[in-house]
């Protein structure tokens, strides 16, 4: 994977993993891919199906369910669920699909081969930097309180911001402690902790990094 150019964006929900990375590869000229979004699509689906109770059969579905991730939305066997993958039951869902190691095998392989054609790309998720791509050009884990990121999420889709932080720190504690590929700060990560700055300053930041690496 070295031949690549990755940039590998890890951290916790609400942190601004998408914004930033959608952000950074504009001004780097790279594709982006939000891998989450493709945990949630497989979620939407096996709701969508009646399947989220048995693990064997999301596994299956993960195997040959048709997804599209892009700039310009996200498509699951050709419907438009964009807006349905951010729904409060797909998000309330989504650690539990994630947590399924086979489903993590298939997605995994699916954005690796997706660099691959691209020849690189910003890529964002919760082991991009530990898993997917050990070897990334850069490794970024972006966090910021749990406070600031219910915040935001409230921001984004309405809500309470006490009752959001509290599942937000529950989602935390899932994945971190889930057995396949938790929520950790990969080796040779740099965090940015982006409490209390602005889109430009976290890119700021993140652009000196890439110099320093130069």
């Amino acid at each position: 994977m070295s031949d690549l150019r990755v940039i590998a964006i890890d951290g916790p929900a609400g942190a601004g993993k998408s914004t930033v990375a959608r952000a950074l590869a504009a001004r780097l000229g790279l594709e982006y891919l939000d891998t989450g979004a493709m945990y949630r699509a497989v979620t939407f689906a096996a709701l969508r199906r009646g399947v989220l109770d048995d693990a064997a059969a999301v596994a299956a579905l993960a195997r040959d369910v048709t997804l599209e991730v892009g700039e310009h939305g996200v498509l699951v066997d050709g419907v438009d669920a964009t807006v349905e993958i951010r729904s409060a039951e797909v998000t309330r869902q989504v650690s539990r699909v994630a947590a399924n190691s086979a489903v993590r095998t298939e997605l995994v392989a699916r954005q690796r081969e997706w660099a691959k054609v691209r020849g690189g790309g910003v890529i964002e998720g919760r082991d991009i930097a530990s898993v997917v791509f050990p070897d990334a050009e850069l490794k970024l884990y972006l966090t910021a309180s749990p406070r600031v990121r219910a915040e935001r999420r409230v921001a984004e889709a309405g809500g309470d911001v006490d009752e959001v932080e509290a599942q937000i720190a529950a989602r935390d504690s899932y994945d971190s402690s889930r057995a396949d590929s938790p929520l950790v700060q990969a080796d040779g990560s740099r965090v940015v902790d982006t409490t209390g700055m602005s889109i430009d300053e976290v890119l700021g930041a993140i652009e000196g990094l890439l110099q320093e690496q130069e």
